[in-house]
């Protein structure tokens, strides 16, 4: 064992030493969605032999070019549950409409006690926001907006408001795209 410590490289089967080598395919590749734990909490279930812990994590997940994704996920440590999240909110990934760095028009929209209110904003404001609702629209890729969120502190109902509020801004982009202009002057046509 002492001799094989004091051997030269060469002299043990042209390896070298095994200590930090990687492989070619573990090798990190880039990155296609930035991701934030938004929420990470440990729930109890009170099972026959006494209490199960668990944790549950929200997780947002966006790429700053209006693509924005959320999830939920529980598991036994932190870990396993911010990876089910992250891994969910890839999946649910949806287009953020973006008009001059701001969004096309203000909106309000209630989920459960969650009230919020978007306001689309001149250059220069940047995000303002609090709490969950800053750090995804930050994550979406919007540039300058005004947020205010009434009536619910609860994290993971404020980052579901905001989905509501970005899928009713994509249907009614969806729309204005598939109307046709209609012009003063113009006559129905029969």
């Amino acid at each position: 064992m002492a001799d094989e410590k004091k051997q030269k490289p060469e002299e043990r089967d042209q390896r070298g030493p095994r200590r930090g080598r990687r492989d070619a395919r573990s090798t990190p590749e880039e990155k296609e969605f930035d991701q934030r734990i938004i929420d990470l909490a440990r729930v109890t279930r009170v099972m026959a032999g006494g209490k199960r812990m668990r944790f549950r994590a929200c997780v947002v997940v966006g790429d700053k070019k209006g693509r924005l994704g959320y999830g939920l996920g529980k598991g036994a440590d932190v870990t396993m549950a911010v990876q089910k999240a992250a891994n969910r909110a890839r999946r649910d990934v949806i287009a953020v409409p973006i008009v001059k760095e701001t969004i096309p028009h203000e909106l309000r929209v209630k989920v459960k006690a969650a009230r919020l209110l978007l306001k689309p904003a001149p250059k220069g404001t940047g995000v303002v926001a609090g709490g969950a609702i800053r750090q995804a629209l930050e994550l979406s890729g919007v540039g300058n907006i005004v947020a205010k969120v009434y009536g619910s502190k609860n994290k993971i109902n404020n980052v579901r408001a905001l989905f509501a509020a970005l899928k009713k801004l994509t249907e009614s982009m969806e729309k204005r795209t598939l109307l046709p202009v209609r012009h003063k002057n113009a006559t129905p046509s029969t």
